[in-house]
Parts: structure tokens; sequence; C-alpha cells
């Protein structure tokens, strides 16, 4: 068997690796003229790490990210609503990281090539089309001047190409756009004095408007950490098109921003000094999809951004990804023929993933800051008497249940 695989980033390059550790050969095609280190800092599960730690690369990652260890959940005033810990401390067989988004990348990257070699993977290859026969796919390459450069034939095809997925647009042609919620997103990173424990999380404020900050790599010097920041705002109406592309590309304004810094007070770090510092950062508008009711068409699949982008909420955009690429690969393993496999990796993934996508809609389990300062909105003297621990333990845990990193110990190694 050969599979086809559509993008380079996060999602493309594991499965490159659990189908190569299942012996089953595939080549990755990437749009882009090179696989660069892209974005700023993300989370990533250990429900997602256990399966890259079956791929052999823990140590790696842990040399480039931070354990992150607790997460404090606070109101818009600084008063913390939840806390708890995170990783190891929370009963995980492996860590939970924060990692800047490109070394996750080169990380992953750079283990393909060695594992498959340099040849497997194709840049400057944008997908203009693919035709299916009873003997597979034939998917057919252009350069960026839109001159056919390659053609490439394979069992399956995996369109993991992003949000704007030329694999899940030629599948429902008629979807359209991805839908802005209205929240614009800006995010940056700079050395700073770690905080708390030094490998802690905060989220201070509830989906329409909310700063998270929790560093993703050692400093430079000493007792400083990259920090990452995210400053989250509602700015316009739900539901209308993105007034800017969602990329990771568009530089933000610092005057547009910081008014809307002022209005948080957050304990243990200093924010607007943290941002004023910040040389340069992005912004993008935050966009999903609804869910779909297939991903698999014949001998053509979606997978992770293609199949289900979905708004920065939960730490699970990444994970969910890898999580995917697992799943598919096993199916692929597993099945006696490759429309059956895809099948089953749809049956496992796709109500999970989009259950997800309405949950983060909702606020995830940052939800239980919106819970308590709808009640409490100018602040509380004790959030036992806004909501109880009860209350607010079924909110957060009930989210780490249906994404899947609700603690449950045990590594499957993959790793071949």
């Amino acid at each position: 068997m050969k599979a086809i695989i559509v993008g380079g980033g996060v999602g493309g390059l594991t499965t490159a690796l659990m189908l190569r550790a299942r012996g089953i050969n595939c080549e990755l095609f990437e749009q882009a003229d090179t696989i660069r280190e892209l974005g700023v800092g993300i989370n990533t599960l250990p429900h997602a790490i256990r399966e890259l730690a079956g791929l052999g690369l823990l140590d790696r990652l842990d040399a480039v990210a931070i354990r992150t260890d607790e997460l404090h959940y606070l109101n818009r005033h600084g008063q913390e609503v939840w806390r708890e810990k995170r990783g190891f401390g929370a009963g995980h067989d492996v860590p939970q990281f924060s990692i800047h988004r490109g070394r996750l990348q080169t990380t992953i990257h750079r283990a393909v090539e060695e594992r498959l070699g340099v040849e497997a993977i194709h840049t400057g290859r944008r997908l203009g089309h693919f035709t299916q026969d009873e003997g597979g796919v034939t998917a057919y390459f252009f350069d960026r001047n839109n001159n056919h450069v390659e053609t490439a034939r394979g069992d399956i095809l995996i369109g993991a190409d992003g949000i704007h997925s030329k694999v899940r647009s030629t599948l429902f042609p008629n979807e359209g756009h991805p839908v802005w919620n209205g929240l614009m997103l800006w995010r940056g990173a700079r050395d700073w004095p770690a905080f708390l424990t030094g490998n802690s999380m905060i989220v201070a404020g509830g989906l329409h408007a909310k700063v998270v900050v929790y560093p993703i790599a050692e400093g430079e010097t000493p007792g400083n950490r990259l920090t990452n920041w995210a400053v989250l705002v509602k700015t316009g109406e739900g539901g209308t098109l993105p007034p800017r592309r969602e990329d990771w590309s568009r530089p933000g304004k610092r005057d547009e921003l910081m008014p809307h810094v002022a209005r948080f007070n957050v304990p243990h770090i200093d924010v607007p000094a943290l941002i004023t510092a910040t040389p340069e950062f992005w912004e993008y508008p935050c966009c999903d999809r609804d869910p779909l009711p297939y991903w698999s068409g014949g001998r053509v699949t979606l997978l992770g951004d293609a199949a289900h982008p979905m708004y920065p909420v939960g730490s699970n955009g990444a994970s969910q990804a890898i999580l995917d690429a697992r799943a598919l690969a096993d199916s692929l393993a597993h099945a006696e023929h490759p429309r059956q496999a895809l099948m089953a990796y749809e049956r496992k993934r796709l109500p999970m993933t989009a259950e997800i996508v309405r949950s983060n809609r909702r606020g995830g389990p940052e939800g239980v800051i919106d819970a308590v300062e709808q009640i409490a909105p100018d602040g509380f003297d004790n959030v036992e008497n806004v909501l109880s621990y009860a209350q607010r333990e079924a909110i957060v845990k009930g989210y780490a249940h249906k994404a899947g990193f609700a603690a449950s110990p045990g590594l499957a190694v993959v790793n071949g």
C-alpha cells in the first residue's frame, strides 16, 4: 500500500511517521517551498504526547519544550476560578508540553527525513486536482506559477492541508468559506522572567475576552523563559466572513491591541509590559467550519484542520491531528481494503472531533470562567458562593473526557 499525504504540517508529518511505523509507504506533498517554523506557542496534551512518545520523540520534544505542570483559570480581574495540575502532576504517564509550534513541526519533520528519507517529502507542490479509479488515486501537483510539475499515484490520498483544504473543497465544493465567530486573536512570544512555578499556564477571562500566558522554552538567561502570550477579544459579529485571511503571516498592530489588554488584571506577570516588549506579533481571526457528515470519499480522506478546524480553546488543535494520524494508521494496518480502513477511521474520529468543535464554540473547559463571570461580572469575595467546586469541576472535567485527555496511563509504542 502507498499513501499520498497532502500537507506538511503537524498532522501530515505525524501521519507519515505513523504509516512508516506500520510498514506503509507514503509520500508527502507540501505547497510551500520549504517547511518553515511558523506560528508561536501551542500546548500539546498528554494523550497526543503519548502518541509522539510511542514514535520515539519524547526526548527530542523534552529538549525544546516546557513541561507544563499547572493551569490557572482566572476572571478578568485576576481572581482564581479554577486551578489544576497538568501532565505528570495530573496522573498522566507523559508530560503536557508547551512548545513553539515551529519547533514541534521541525522535530517531527526531522524524524520523517531520517526514517523515510528526504526524497519522501516534496515541497513547492500545490495540489491542483485528483482522480480516482478502482485501483487507486492519481494526484496532480503544480508550482506557484501554476505549472504542472508532478503526478503522484497511490492507493489512498490523505488531505492534511489545513482549514483551506483543497481536498475538502473537492469533496464538498459547495461548503463555502470558514465561519468567523467575531473573535480576533493576537499572539507573540518574548524572553521574560519566569512566573509562578516557571512551568505554569494562566488563562484570564472568558470566551469573549481573555489573556493566555505560558512559557514555551528555556530563556536566554537562567530564571527566564521564552514566554508565549495570546489576547483574544470579540471585535465583530459572529457568523460572518473573516476580515482577514486565517494564517500566521499578518503582523499585529500595537495601537489596536493595547486598549484591549488594559481590560485585564493578571497577577504574577506584568502582561502589558510583556506585550510592549515583544518586538513583533501576529493576528488572525478565529474561524472554524461546521462538522462534516463524512470525511472520506472512495480512497480519499481528511485529517487534522482539513477535517475539523476548531477554535483555539482547550489546547486541542494539534493534539487532535496527532490522534487522527494514529487512528488512520491503525485502520490502514488492520483493514483488508483501503476503503474499509478509511471508513473505520472516520467512524472512530469524526463523532469525537465534531463534539470538540461544538464544545469549543461554547468555550470548552474555559467555559468555567464564563460561567463565573456571567454570575459575578464585577468579581467575587469567594468563588464558592458563585459556583461550587463540584459545578466548576463538572465543566472542566467534562471537557477533558470529551476531548480524550482525562488521565489514563498506558503507552502504546509504535516506533518502527
